[in-house]
């Protein structure tokens, strides 16, 4: 964990020309097994993870652990079976009845006040936090520090690639998991790993690469960011709703 909040770590499945979803914005259901269980171990090694609404109107639910190795191992670390499973959504507008709330995770909301009145009283969260900026944008660096407050030291954060795009722009991420799966998506409104308005090439986010490995026909890259001096202040996301 660092001074002020989590250690950050992305964790996404792309294809090989650099999308995360089909133009339709489809569940990406494209990563083999091995993706998948390279998923779970990164959920399992977390306090909690977090995923933007969008991402989760997609999906209609979470990924839980379910190896026995892995949950064993949170239980020697004194740690919650499942890790916590925080939607970020401006709005708060969510449909009660997909999956997720079903699932057998703790469930939290990270909001503005408007979220937090449309979220009903009854609602499955567990808790509902409103961190907000005076211009009524979610205060995503706040919500970091109050998690670490809580002893959150690792969050996963699983998608979309506009709440990456304000992680990064915020010089929030340590670390991202990227898996190339070996199919051809295209399309120029399918969405890619970070979105937004981009980066200049002389501003862009530097990497470092830690890792490279080969499962299969999945390539598996594990990187370290380049921490910039200081913060940058935080560009408010829309699709985050």
């Amino acid at each position: 964990m660092t001074e002020y909040r989590p250690y950050t770590t992305v964790v996404l499945a792309m294809s090989v020309d650099g999308k995360i979803a089909d133009f339709r914005r489809s569940p990406a259901r494209f990563g083999s097994q091995a993706d998948k269980a390279h998923l779970e171990k990164q959920i399992a090694a977390s306090d909690a993870v977090l995923f933007g609404a969008g991402t989760l109107r997609a999906y209609g639910t979470t990924m839980t652990i379910s190896k026995t190795t892995l949950l064993q191992q949170r239980t020697q670390a004194n740690k919650h079976p499942q890790p916590v499973h925080i939607v970020i959504s401006r709005s708060g507008n969510l449909n009660p009845d997909i999956k997720f709330f079903q699932q057998p995770v703790r469930r939290w909301l990270l909001t503005t006040s408007l979220g937090s009145d449309f979220c009903p009283e009854n609602s499955a969260f567990e808790k509902v936090l409103v961190f907000e900026t005076s211009t009524g944008e979610i205060d995503i660096l706040a919500a970091l520090k109050y998690l670490a407050s809580l002893q959150i030291q690792r969050l996963a954060i699983l998608g979309g690639g506009e709440l990456v795009a304000s992680f990064l722009e915020s010089d929030l991420i340590d670390e991202i998991w990227l898996t190339i799966c070996p199919l051809i998506l295209g399309g120029n409104i399918a969405p890619s790993p970070v979105a937004g308005t981009g980066f200049l090439s002389n501003l862009a986010p530097k990497l470092q690469l830690l890792e490279v490995s080969t499962v299969e026909q999945e390539v598996f890259l594990h990187y370290r960011k380049i921490q910039e001096v200081g913060v940058q202040g935080l560009h408010p996301r829309r699709n985050q709703e």
